[in-house]
Order: structure tokens, then C-alpha cells, then sequence
């Protein structure tokens, strides 16, 4: 695997094409950073493949992949065009190269391996989870470093974020996300893909305290997370109860659970970040699809405003898989002067802190885990 190249001469305003395919939805986008480091969003292009999964309840692999073949050309197109911009206009384009189902981040990332090769411009290999670690910049100034909680359909970590490319993990899932854990319970009542939005709905005016649920890792003191248990519970329950006020219920209950869950953990991670940064100028940024549950955002906004901290999440619109957080990320990158070689490779798993992943893994072989 290529190591990051250091480029000279890198132009002080960076103007990035996106690209982002890492799991469903085939998505490109144009973003401006300036040297003060003000963020333009120029577009922002997303092509869903909600339709074509919602038949399996959940993401098909090899059809993700074919749906990328087929949309990435129109959607960059769609992209450039929305922002008024030529190829020529570009300062670089940034792919996200993992992690994700590989097949899908292929079809980006040699994408944009054409087009920095017909056009001459640097490549940036981005990784997925800091394009979203770095995606509430788009709609508010956050400087580093902040605490972060990165929780989503496949991801569900607490990280230090120092800086660009510095993350140190705090805790992160023993085995499913919270992301798919409101999936796979939202298909158990017989609901819609994708089912965490639908499940959201459905809690509405629901009971979180009829129906009780377990709390996973009661005894442990670090700040890692675990939804199976909770996971396996809510789909036996959800098999036991037949009216629309019980589904309800239930799907009241789920949602308190694993916010439960988040808030509690990432309290504790936020007592010990503030004894490592001394208590002052202390961010805490909530980011990936979950961050768009109206629950989890408000009790965590709490918790964070408890503890002394700012609360930031991005914009809804840049909370679930987009390439505006792609093309930030590569535009961070670039302003380093850092780059990628044209041989680099798509990755399946790609851990933010590569140090804990080694030391502590989440993930074995043979054994299913988080993406990352």
C-alpha cells in the first residue's frame, strides 16, 4: 500500500471533487476551502439505492456494486455541473478508499484515479470515517482538537481528534453498531428499508418503559459499546406483540435504549478527555446517519452541555453518507500537502487509530464485527 506522498506548490484555495461509495448510495460533490479555512459547499449529488435493496431489507452487496458502475459517471457529472465548475477548475479530487463494502469503493476510487490522471491532478485516498469525523465542519467552524462520536449504520467509536489524520480511539462497539442495531430491530416489527428513520417514527408518542429491555456491559468501565443483546432481545420481542400501540411501545423503547446507551458511554469518555485537555475549550462532535435521530441528538446535545462542552453535529443533509465530507477531508489533506499514488488499494477495513487496532482489535478472523 502507498504511503501518503508530500507535493509542493499546493494553491492556497482548494477546490475538490468527492467521491463517495462506500456502501449504497453513490454520491459527488464539489467543495471550495479557503486558507482561513472557510468551507464552500458548491454541490452535492447523491444517487440512492434505496429502491433497489428495500426488496432484501437491507444492502446487497453485489447490487451496490453494479449500481455504482452505473450511476458514478452521470452523478460526477451532476456534480461539476451544480457548481459551476470545469475539470480544469480543480485543485484535486478525493475518493473515499475505505472502509466499506469493497466492491462499491472500488467503482469511486478508480474513478477518481481517471481523473487525476487525465487531468494532473493529486489524488486524495480518503478514509470514510473521517470524512466523517470532519463532515460538522461543513456547517460551523470546529476547531481541533474535539471529542468525537462517530455512530452509524456500520461505525460506532469515540475518538480524540487531535487533528488531521490524528484520532486515538477511546471505545468503540464489541459487535454490532448502533446504526444497523436500529436496522435489523426496525425489520424485526416488519417495518420499511431503511428502517432506522422508519423506526424513529414509529416510537412517536410510544411508552420507553413498558416493555424493558437489557443494558449491555454493566460492569464495564471503559467506553465501549455492545447492541447484540439489546438487538436479539427487541427482535423476540417484537415477534411476541401483534397491535399497533405495542409495535409503537417497543419501538419507543428500543430508541431510549440505545441512546442510553450513546449518552452513557460518551459521558464517560467525556470525563476523561477533560482530564487530559485540562477542562477548557472542550468540543464534542456527533457525527454518521444516527446523529439525524432527533432522540439521540437532543440527549447527547444534554450530556454534553453537562460535562461543560460545545455540541456540534453536521447539517442533516451531511450526516448520513454524502462526498462533501469526502471532499473536505481530501481538501484538509492537501492543505498538508498530502497525497496518494495511483496504486493505491480499496480497503474493506480501515481503523482510524491503527495503533489501537492492532494492540486492541474489535475485530478477529472468523469472528463478525464492526466494519472497522
Amino acid at each position: 500500500m502507498s504511503a501518503n506522498l508530500r507535493r509542493p506548490a499546493i494553491p492556497a484555495v482548494q477546490t475538490i471533487l468527492g467521491l463517495e461509495t462506500s456502501c449504497d448510495e453513490t454520491a459527488a460533490a464539489v467543495v471550495r476551502r479557503h486558507a482561513d479555512g472557510r468551507v464552500e459547499v458548491l454541490s452535492s449529488a447523491v444517487a440512492s439505492q434505496i429502491a433497489e435493496h428495500a426488496p432484501y431489507g437491507g444492502v446487497v452487496p453485489e447490487i451496490a456494486a453494479r449500481s455504482h458502475v452505473e450511476a458514478i459517471d452521470s452523478i460526477a457529472a451532476e456534480a461539476m455541473r451544480s457548481a459551476g465548475v470545469g475539470y480544469g477548475d480543480l485543485t484535486g479530487v478525493a475518493a473515499t478508499a475505505g472502509p466499506g463494502l469493497v466492491g462499491g469503493v472500488m467503482v469511486g476510487l478508480s474513478f477518481g484515479k481517471a481523473v487525476a490522471l487525465a487531468r494532473g491532478l493529486p489524488l486524495v485516498a480518503v478514509n470514510h470515517l473521517e470524512g466523517h469525523a470532519v463532515s460538522a465542519r461543513l456547517g460551523a467552524e470546529v476547531a481541533y482538537p474535539f471529542l468525537l462520536l462517530l455512530v452509524s449504520g456500520g461505525h460506532c467509536q469515540l475518538l480524540s481528534v487531535d487533528g488531521v489524520g490524528l484520532c486515538r480511539r477511546l471505545g468503540s462497539t464489541m459487535d454490532d453498531a448502533a446504526g444497523e442495531a436500529f436496522d435489523k430491530i426496525a425489520k424485526s416489527l416488519g417495518l420499511p428499508y431503511p428502517g432506522g428513520p422508519a423506526l424513529e417514527k414509529l416510537a412517536e408518542g410510544g411508552d420507553p418503559e413498558r416493555f424493558p429491555l437489557p443494558r449491555s456491559l454493566l460492569g464495564h468501565k471503559g467506553c465501549d459499546f455492545s447492541f447484540s443483546g439489546l438487538k436479539t432481545a427487541a427482535a423476540r420481542l417484537a415477534e411476541s406483540v401483534t397491535s399497533e400501540a405495542d409495535r409503537r411501545d417497543v419501538a419507543c423503547a428500543v430508541q431510549a435504549a440505545i441512546t442510553r446507551q450513546l449518552a452513557e458511554r460518551s459521558d464517560r469518555a467525556m470525563a476523561l478527555y477533560a482530564q487530559e485537555h485540562g477542562g477548557r475549550d472542550l468540543r464534542f462532535v456527533v457525527a454518521g446517519g444516527v446523529a439525524a435521530n432527533r432522540m439521540v441528538r437532543a440527549r447527547l446535545e444534554a450530556v454534553a452541555r453537562a460535562r461543560g462542552f460545545s455540541f456540534t453535529a453536521p447539517p442533516l443533509a451531511y450526516c448520513t453518507d454524502n462526498a462533501a465530507m469526502i471532499a473536505l477531508a481530501g481538501a484538509e489533506r492537501l492543505a498538508l500537502g498530502l497525497s496518494d499514488t495511483l496504486d493505491t488499494p480499496a480497503r474493506p477495513r480501515w481503523p482510524l487509530d491503527a495503533a489501537a487496532a492492532l494492540s486492541n482489535p474489535t475485530h478477529t478472523p472468523g469472528r463478525k464485527g464492526a466494519k472497522a
